[in-house]
């Protein structure tokens, strides 16, 4: 009778210490090398963000990365991680979201700074994704209209743009026919110049600085990203203003940016990693717009480039790199 009551007593201990040692298995695909600075980042964000919830990688969950810039080895490494049959897989971007597609139907897909996930063919509508994936996009086309307002708010002089963009991506297309639209309301003329390659950007940007009052729109795509050293390299050396879609290009020296808080994206998704790791499916979640844009200048870049950013543009920003 002992020995039964005692046993009885110990189930529930027993229960809850097998609950408590599950581990769960997450995996993340990022669009670039998992040694880049911008990774590093991406990775502690959703780190924050899943250790808020409850999720310590070593404790109760198995947290594995793969990353590269090169469309072949993103591919590769999205086999390998649906192969470890994860419970759930993170894509950090449109160019990590598709190949984690290609490698799995089933598998729950997380994706965050997707620009236009309904138009590549990842989920079926915003409202309602219907397959295994969900998760954020990276802003509204009428963001690329906002672009050249702006860069022709710090720089006045500017008539000839130069939108470098990646003709290959839908959300490419779009952002180019927005501000295609706005421009002769601006009084500018617009050309596009193709970002493949880095040879291909500094040979064209070379030929178009010599355009007078030339400026720059750098639109939202993951080839950008990888070139933006090369990118806010040129703007300098050829003294073209330039507005660009992220933080990052601004904080290594480019004149101002504006467009999601890409990392609270990225915390933002550890919430939908929680929600499918207790039971939800993907095809429920809604995918959802961003919740915080933030506008950085680089006074030292405008310095440089002899302009004077005007105290209403100076107020609305949300950072100033002096």
């Amino acid at each position: 009778m002992i020995t039964l009551v005692g046993g009885a007593a110990a189930w529930p201990l027993i229960a809850h210490a097998q609950q408590v040692q599950r581990v769960r298995s997450i995996g993340i695909l990022l669009g670039m090398a998992v040694d880049d600075p911008q990774a590093k980042d991406i990775i502690a964000a959703l780190l924050q963000g899943l250790q808020e919830l409850g999720w310590v990688h070593g404790r109760n969950a198995n947290i594995s990365y793969r990353g590269a810039r090169n469309p072949d080895d993103l591919r590769k490494h999205a086999k390998e991680l649906a192969t470890l049959a994860p419970d759930v897989m993170v894509a950090t971007g449109g160019t990590s979201a598709g190949p984690l597609l290609q490698a799995s139907k089933t598998i729950p897909i997380v994706f965050a700074n997707v620009p236009d996930p309904v138009a590549s063919g990842f989920v079926e509508s915003l409202s309602r994704p219907g397959g295994n994936a969900t998760g954020f996009v990276q802003f509204e086309y009428n963001l690329s209209g906002k672009w050249l307002e702006l860069l022709k708010q710090v720089a006045p002089g500017v008539q000839n743009v130069a939108v470098l963009w990646d003709p290959t991506i839908i959300a490419g297309v779009g952002q180019f026919a927005v501000i295609q639209s706005v421009a002769p309301t601006l009084g500018v003329d617009v050309r596009a110049i193709n970002v493949r390659d880095a040879a291909e950007i500094e040979r064209i940007v070379a030929a178009f600085a010599n355009f007078a009052n030339a400026g720059m729109i750098v639109a939202a795509s993951g080839l950008a990203f990888v070139h933006r050293d090369l990118i806010v390299t040129l703007a300098a050396r050829h003294k073209l203003p330039t507005i660009y879609f992220q933080r990052a290009f601004v904080a290594e020296g480019g004149l101002i940016s504006y467009g999601a808080d890409f990392l609270a994206q990225y915390r933002r998704a550890a919430g939908y990693v929680d929600r499918i790791l207790k039971g939800e499916k993907p095809a429920e979640l809604p995918v959802q717009a961003p919740n915080k844009y933030e506008l950085v200048i680089n006074l030292k870049t405008a310095k440089e480039l002899g302009l004077t950013i005007p105290s209403a543009v100076l107020a609305r920003a949300d950072e100033v790199i002096e």
